[in-house]
């Protein structure tokens, strides 16, 4: 390593500011933002502290940086499209380039990193490795695939499996990586519940081989039922799925109602004890390890904003502190897009007695005040009331105004929208139908017009108002519907495709009713509020499913066809393939279930993630390859079904009870209390009303109150909340998931604690 450069997260003694050189006064910024940021982020990435190594790493973090890195990711995935075989069909050589040129992106990003990183830490990175490995592999694959082409043999991209690891190992994917970590250190307890699962299984399936084998019973097809080991456990573990009930109990109760005794014990203990287990067990687990990576993230956070306060601390008095000028300076590097009003507002949070300088214990919170979307509103005057203002403070126009803020108003309109839905029910034809139509669109364009003369249009329409502009485009939708349907009817157009988009159109309107109905807009936002923590469940799936996808298709591809039935052929009874012949698969008309191109097998694997009819899906491709190609399905649904979806179905209820009941923390009360002491704050529920002016605190929008006796018509100025709770990131969440487990500030567990709470040892002498 460079002789002057220093692992990042060592103390260091420095000069005071007023001694130091302008160039190393810029340095130590750009390292004490360097902390700041990866603390806000919650980056645990360890880095060099030499001066170029420091912007590398700065250059490292952009955000364009890390969109190229995204861009790339998904090229490479999506290569499985235009590939043997392929939806969109593409010549090797194309898509050989293509991928040549993702692995090119990948490498450089990974060089990119090493230069920013001490080298003993690089190359004991498991993710370095692992990006390496799979480069150096892809590349071999596509050396002997490109030569076997070349002499006409077709080979096997085996490598294609592995492309997601890519998505899973760049630091940018540090949230599917934290849940597929807290998955790995969970399987250990799991494999236990699961092997006494199997042990059960396979006692049951001794027991039905004793009572049912020997009897000569027939299934519905005519085959032996229950006179094989390994059909009998496939057979009994579907049961558990419920997949084959009760058609796998049905030739043993015909024979003897005594026998049903068996399968309802079989169920009871393994489909609702044995699986409730495994979703206890699972989420139990799981839960624990999570928690303690948060642990390590708190404490992380923690240690980075120390190390940038060391940096950049100076005495006065008795205390070290950060002055004003250097905190603002640092604020601009670390958020560069910051507004004024918003860096004025943090640091008088931040500055508690207006001192010119920042203390440690407020300086540590900078990272949290950064994550917390504070919302700049421009409160104006309604444009009405400017140009014609005694027309728009008139009587009428202010009963109108009060019309419109009334209950009343939106109860109105409720009612309004379920007679709609009555109508929409109706046959359209009738000319009664048509021209109510009209009227109902008259109406709800006729409630906007009203709301855009009460409530100021910019407000309104402000970039934050999901809700006005969700209805407003509802509204949209049905005019541009009705308009469009009133156009076919009168020309006598008969596009099923064009009237189906009309129609869905017509009935979106009536999701209006989430707009209208308080409850139901709390839910929708908690549900948004979680959709973070649910897209990172939704990489991991995407992991899984793109992975089994690939396997599937290079051992399933050209097994089954889907054949027009009209077309006459008689392949197309059996779907290409005769030893589909009267099986369960071909019966159902199942064909286009298979794993031809890349769209297919998605479609097939969230088929068998539904689990209905799961195992006629396997004893289909079992029929036209293999016995042993169920236990590629098998592994599926143990890795998804019981594994993954337990997971997430658990994980999503707890964190839907946290949204839903979310209280704001004691960070973002700090500013809310700030914000109102300065009289520039605004309360959620009034802008989400549209009232902005109306239910102003009557302050001048400055952060004096001198002007406090300003009446509210002559508000003007910038005003300021706490962004809306569907704004928390997935740490946040996460965060306040475990907040009361949690150490409190100042109480912090020792070095030897943290490496203890975490499954993975991080190394404190090269991390931050």
């Amino acid at each position: 390593m460079p002789g002057n450069s220093r692992a990042a997260g060592t103390h260091h003694s420095r000069p005071s500011s007023s001694e130091e050189p302008p160039d190393l006064e810029d340095q130590e910024l750009l390292l004490a933002a360097a902390y700041v940021s990866d603390a806000q982020y919650n980056r645990n990435v360890p880095f060099e502290t030499s001066p170029q190594a420091i912007r590398l790493y700065h250059f490292y973090n952009h955000w364009t940086m890390r969109a190229a890195t995204y861009f790339f990711i998904w090229v490479n995935l999506a290569l499985a499209l235009f590939e043997e075989p392929a939806v969109f069909p593409l010549p090797f050589l194309v898509t050989s380039i293509a991928e040549v040129l993702c692995l090119t992106a990948f490498f450089g990003r990974l060089v990119h990193f090493a230069k920013v990183t001490p080298q003993k830490v690089f190359w004991k990175d498991t993710k370095n490795i692992c990006v390496m490995v799979t480069i150096v592999l892809t590349l071999i694959d596509l050396v002997i695939y490109g030569s076997l082409e070349a002499v006409n043999i077709r080979g096997v991209r085996w490598s294609r499996a592995l492309r997601p690891v890519f998505l899973i190992n760049f630091p940018e994917s540090r949230q599917i990586r934290r849940t597929f970590r807290s998955i790995r250190n969970t399987l250990p307890d799991i494999l236990y519940v699961f092997l006494l699962f199997l042990f059960s299984m396979m006692i049951f399936s001794l027991l039905a081989l004793k009572l049912f084998g020997d009897r000569d019973l027939r299934t519905v097809e005519g085959s032996p039922y229950f006179t094989n080991i390994l059909d009998i456990a496939f057979e009994l573990y579907v049961l558990v799925t419920t997949a084959n009930s009760p058609d796998v109990m049905m030739p043993a109760y015909e024979l003897n109602w005594w026998y049903s005794l068996y399968f309802i014990t079989y169920i009871i203990i393994n489909t609702y004890i044995f699986m409730s287990v495994f979703l206890a067990v699972i989420y139990n687990n799981y839960r624990k390890h999570l928690k303690n990576e948060i642990h390590t993230l708190a404490y992380l956070r923690h240690h980075k904003m120390t190390e940038a306060f060391n940096i950049l601390k100076v005495k006065v008095g008795t205390e070290f502190v950060v002055k004003e000028a250097r905190w603002r300076r640092l604020l601009k590097v670390v958020a560069p897009d910051v507004s004024s009003s918003h860096l004025e507002l943090l640091l008088r949070i931040s500055d508690e007695g207006q001192k010119g300088h920042v203390d440690k214990v407020n300086f540590l919170r900078l990272a949290d005040l950064l994550n917390i979307r504070v919302v700049a509103i421009n409160i104006k005057k309604h444009p009405l009331e400017t140009w014609m203002p005694r027309v728009y403070q008139s009587s009428t126009s202010l009963l109108v105004q009060k019309m419109v803020q009334h209950r009343i108003f939106v109860w109105v309109y409720d009612v309004i929208i379920l007679i709609n839905a009555i109508f929409i029910a109706l046959d359209e034809k009738d000319s009664l139908i048509s021209y109510a139509e009209w009227l109902f669109l008259s109406l709800y364009i006729i409630e906007i017009l009203l709301k855009l003369y009460t409530y100021e249009p910019s407000a309104y329409f402000g970039r934050k108002q999901f809700w006005n502009w969700f209805d407003t485009l509802i509204i949209i939708a049905a005019l541009l519907a009705t308009v469009a349907n009133t156009t076919i009817q009168a020309r006598k157009y008969n596009s099923q495709q064009v009237l189906d988009i009309v129609l869905i159109l017509r009935i979106l309107r009536l999701l209006r009713v989430i707009v209208s109905i308080q409850r139901f807009r709390v839910i929708v936002t908690t549900l948004i509020n979680i959709g973070p923590t649910m897209l990172t469940f939704g990489g991991l799936v995407l992991v899984v499913y793109y992975a089994f996808a690939i396997i599937g298709m290079e051992v399933f591809h050209g097994k089954i066809h889907f054949l027009d039935p009209g077309s006459g052929s008689p392949d197309a009874l059996v779907c290409g393939n005769p030893a589909l012949k009267d099986s369960a698969f071909a019966q159902g008309r199942y064909c286009k279930n298979n794993f031809n191109d890349l769209a297919s097998s998605l479609i097939l694997l969230t088929e068998l993630t539904v689990v209905n009819q799961w195992h006629i899906l396997a004893d289909g491709f079992a029929l036209v390859t293999h016995q042993a190609a169920k236990l590629y399905f098998i592994g599926f649904h143990v890795v998804v079904v019981i594994l993954i979806v337990n997971i997430f179905i658990a994980f999503i209820l707890e964190a839907f009870f946290v949204a839903y009941s979310l209280e704001k923390s004691e960070v973002e009360t700090a500013i809310e209390k700030k914000i109102q002491e300065l009289g520039v704050g605004v309360q959620e529920e009034e802008v989400q009303d549209g009232g902005l002016i109306d239910n102003m605190d009557a302050k001048d929008s400055g952060f004096s109150a001198d002007e406090g006796d300003n009446k509210k018509k002559d508000l003007k100025g910038l005003y300021f909340r706490i962004a809306s709770k569907k704004y928390k990131t997935v740490d946040t969440l996460l965060q306040q998931m475990f907040e009361s487990e949690i150490a409190p500030e100042g109480k912090d567990p020792s070095l030897k604690e943290i490496l203890n709470f975490s499954p993975k040892k991080v190394n404190f002498d090269n991390s931050a």
